[in-house]
């Protein structure tokens, strides 16, 4: 297992924190959108801005620009990677995010991770991903994020969801139910379109609450 010392500069941020992450627009560099195989995974709130952004609902996506992986025995979406090029599939001919203003939430921290301990997290700054020239930021500026309560209570709870999922399906010896589980996962918080025009937490609250009763009667 690789340590924090191995890939931070060991140290952990708070969101009013100042760290050197700042990539000045990268100046037209794109490195970290290129061979990124299945690592940008996609978080209910990222189908729900991507679905706003580009006016395609979630199986609209699949077709070109995402694609489904699994990840710790769960069905997750991931940014897919262009065949010609082994690039995001919505970095355009210039080199640029097309998507720079809904983008992903990985993408929006990069190069910053979160650190999950004790039912909170706090971020660090990855090194050895990025030789771009950086200065230093606030964390809150960086990531970009509004409403930056209410998104860190939906984080966690879907941290914990997942985590939860995980252990159930570790311990589960029926492929059917697995299956049946994933499912779920999938339909509920990726499949069933967004309503766009309405508050996300709301909607997502009300998903991981039946989610949730779900995951409890098959214990």
């Amino acid at each position: 297992m690789v340590s924090m010392e191995e890939i931070s500069d060991g140290r952990l941020y708070g969101i009013n924190d100042m760290v050197k992450a700042d990539c000045h627009d990268c100046v037209g560099c794109s490195r970290c959108c290129h061979d990124m195989v299945k690592t940008i995974l996609l978080y209910p709130l990222d189908v729900y801005r991507l679905a706003a952004g580009t006016g395609k609902p979630f199986t609209g996506l699949l077709e070109r620009e995402v694609e489904l992986g699994v990840v710790n025995g769960i069905v997750l979406p991931n940014l897919r990677m262009t065949e010609e090029g082994n690039c995001c599939a919505f970095l355009d001919e210039n080199g640029r995010c097309g998507i720079h203003g809904f983008r992903p939430d990985l993408c929006r921290l990069f190069p910053l991770g979160r650190y999950y301990e004790n039912g909170d997290f706090r971020y660090f700054l990855q090194v050895g991903q990025c030789d771009h020239p950086h200065t230093k930021v606030k964390v809150s500026k960086w990531i970009d994020t509004p409403d930056y309560a209410r998104n860190k209570a939906y984080i966690l709870r879907w941290h914990d969801l997942l985590a939860w999922a995980e252990e159930i399906l570790e311990s589960c010896g029926d492929d059917l139910l697995k299956k049946n589980l994933n499912l779920a996962m999938l339909n509920t918080f990726y499949m069933a379109p967004y309503d766009n025009a309405a508050d996300f937490y709301g909607q997502f609250a009300e998903r991981a609450d039946r989610m949730e009763a779900a995951l409890g009667e098959k214990e």
